[in-house]
C-alpha cells in the first residue's frame, strides 16, 4: 500500500517553523541550543511557533547536553509548563550509565504528559541493547515512534540496522513508527521508502547556510517531492 511519508524537520523559532510549514513539512521537533544537540525551548519560544503554524509540534524535554536525564523534577516542570501553554507531543529518552534505559526517569516524565504522544530520540542510537530498550518501554503510554539512525554515527552506517528493525513491525516492542534522522541523505531515502520505512526527519539538510542560518523553504520543498516521488510499501 503506498503512503505519503511524513516529514519532521527541527525548528529553533517561528522563522523556521514558516520555512518549514511552506516547504511541505508535516511536523515540527521544536529545540534550542543546538551545540548541545537539541535542549527544551522555553515556553515562550513554544507559543510563539504554535501561533505561527498550524501544523503537529513535537517538543523537546532535555534539559542538557548528552543522555543521563539529571534534573528528572526540573524535567517535569517543564512538561507541566509547556503542556499548560497547549503542548500535546514530545520527545524524550534518557540513558543510564550502563547504557540502559533509565525506566524510572522515562516513567516520571511519560507520567507528567499523562497520555500525550511522544518520541523516545536518538538515545537507542547509543544503547547497550536496543531491542531490550524497546521492549521495556513498549507499553509506556503515548510512545509512538522512536527517532533512530540505526547507529550513533549515523544512517550510513545504521542503514542495515534501519531495514532490519523495518522487517520487524508489529512484532512486541517493535510496534512504534520508524522516525529515521541523523546524517540523513536524500540518497537514502529509496532504501528506506522501500522498507516501507514512512517517516524522515532533517536538521541541517533543511538549513543551506548551517546551524547559524534559518531553515529554507526551498530546502525543505525539495525533500517533500523527492518524498512523494519515491512509492513505499507499508504492510
Amino acid at each position: 500500500m503506498s503512503t505519503r511519508a511524513v516529514l519532521e524537520v527541527i525548528a529553533l523559532g517561528p522563522e523556521d517553523a514558516v520555512a518549514a510549514q511552506a516547504g511541505g513539512a508535516d511536523r515540527l521537533e521544536l529545540v534550542t541550543d543546538m551545540a548541545a544537540d537539541g535542549l527544551t525551548p522555553s515556553v515562550r519560544t513554544f507559543g510563539a511557533i504554535r501561533a505561527a503554524v498550524d501544523i503537529d509540534l513535537r517538543v523537546m524535554l532535555r534539559l542538557a547536553d548528552g543522555f543521563a536525564a539529571g534534573d528528572v523534577e526540573g524535567l517535569v516542570r517543564a512538561a507541566a509548563e509547556l503542556r499548560g501553554a497547549g503542548a500535546d507531543q514530545f520527545v524524550l529518552g534518557f540513558l543510564g550509565t550502563d547504557g540502559a534505559v533509565d525506566l524510572a526517569a522515562v516513567e516520571r516524565v511519560v507520567a507528567e504528559l499523562d497520555g500525550c504522544r511522544w518520541t523516545f530520540h536518538r538515545a537507542i542510537d547509543r544503547a547497550a541493547d536496543r531491542d531490550a530498550l524497546r521492549k521495556q518501554l513498549a507499553d509506556l503510554p503515548g510512545l509512538d515512534t522512536y527517532l533512530t539512525a540505526g547507529s550513533a554515527s549515523g544512517v550510513d552506517d545504521g542503514l542495515p540496522t534501519l531495514l532490519a528493525e523495518a522487517r520487524r513491525r508489529g512484532e512486541p516492542g517493535y510496534e512504534q513508527t520508524l522516525l529515521v534522522g541523523g546524517g540523513l541523505r536524500l540518497d537514502h531515502v529509496p532504501a528506506l521508502r522501500a522498507a516501507g520505512i514512512d517517516a524522515l526527519h532533517i536538521g541541517g539538510a533543511a538549513r543551506p547556510d548551517g546551524w547559524t542560518g534559518p531553515v529554507s523553504a526551498t530546502a525543505v520543498t525539495r525533500w517533500r517531492q523527492e518524498l512523494d516521488a519515491v512509492q513505499g510499501d507499508r504492510p
